[in-house]
């Protein structure tokens, strides 16, 4: 765990150099979507959508019984891929998706109204952080998103 630990924080570091994927290299300007291979696909569309508020983006005629989009915003989202069978194996520290919420008291206030097992820290700089996990065991945190344009 620890040798995959490093990797991500040496290509975590590179990527915010420049240098390993720099614009010369192979032009990668920004994220795209992510893709979740979920044990059905229905029943975690219906969490993602009415849980999590994303929203659904149309899919192609011939995907719609094995996949299900969603929209995050500023062109980014989250594909659910339908016939996952293995266990997954997510933690906060470990693998995990981060997403910015607007509100970090509303969107913990959220959560227990849902009655949605999460756990919330106060991180070493003193940003408060959620984390709960989907129907699939998929586990995102929650970080309120800066009040300022600063990019970090």
């Amino acid at each position: 765990m620890k040798d995959q630990f490093s990797l991500v924080l040496l290509v975590c570091c590179a990527l915010t150099s420049g240098t390993l994927f720099a614009q010369d290299k192979l032009g990668i300007v920004r994220h795209n979507h992510l893709a979740i291979h979920v044990q059905d696909v229905a029943k975690s569309a219906v969490f993602y959508r009415d849980v999590m508020g994303l929203k659904p983006i149309p899919v192609p005629d011939n995907l719609k019984a094995i996949r299900a989009w969603f929209d995050l915003g500023d062109g980014q989202q989250i594909h659910l891929m339908d016939g996952r069978t293995a266990q997954i194996a997510h933690d906060k520290n470990g693998s995990h998706f981060a997403l910015f919420v607007a509100d970090i008291a509303k969107a913990e206030q959220y959560l227990k109204a849902q009655n949605i097992p999460m756990h919330r820290q106060v991180r070493f700089d003193g940003v408060v952080q959620i984390y709960f996990s989907d129907l699939d065991g998929y586990l995102f945190e929650l970080n309120e998103s800066p009040k300022s344009t600063k990019a970090y």
